[in-house]
């Protein structure tokens, strides 16, 4: 069977200056969209009693844009652990930091330090719970319900060797009118 003859219509073959003209008209109904935006809605709506407020989940601060209070001179500072939450109720996280040295011998004590972002949205550091001047080894931290928990090693006095902690530890910290409040949720024992 052969079909019947239709003729070709010029409007059923691109050809480029088609493709340009549809990219122009794309380009400039985005251009326009990002130019023209709606009012800001004015209509209250019913709370409902179950509905919580809507919260941006804000990034916590990222340790590694940081610089900490710590002399490592030609050395690097490093994160050994990092753990985050709200810790004083303002519904934006915060960023805790263990940090010490990066020596290429030994076991550098590390600090901890609690970093917020600024107003800039640059995070630094507000509070140190740990200097690494009480020569603190840290092998555990997080943040459980708005409190700080670390687990770390230490020493019973000054004579014990650097090589040889011979006390691990648990403290708790809590935001508390201003200031963070240690407390020690466990009893201290030798390792």
């Amino acid at each position: 069977m052969q079909h019947p003859a239709v003729p070709e219509l010029a409007h059923t073959r691109t050809r480029p200056i088609h493709w340009v003209a549809t990219a122009t008209a794309v380009a400039a109904v985005v251009a326009l969209s990002s130019v023209l935006q709606p009012d800001a809605a004015t209509a209250a709506q019913a709370a409902s009693p179950k509905a919580e407020p809507a919260r941006t989940q804000a990034a916590p601060p990222d340790p590694a844009s940081v610089t900490f209070p710590l002399d490592c001179g030609p050395v690097k500072a490093l994160v050994q652990k990092k753990a985050s939450g709200d810790l004083d109720g303002d519904g934006r996280p915060e960023t805790v930091a263990a940090v010490h040295c990066d020596a290429p011998m030994g076991t550098p004590p590390d600090g901890v330090y609690v970093l917020t972002s600024g107003g800039d949205g640059e995070p630094r550091v507000v509070a140190t719970l740990i200097d690494p001047e009480e020569r603190r080894t840290v092998t555990g931290l997080s943040v459980t319900d708005g409190a700080v928990l670390a687990t770390y090693l230490g020493y019973s006095s000054a004579d014990v060797p650097s090589c040889c902690p011979d006390v691990e530890e648990d403290a708790k910290w809590r935001w508390n009118n201003g200031a963070f409040v240690r407390s020690t949720p466990a009893k201290a024992h030798s390792v």
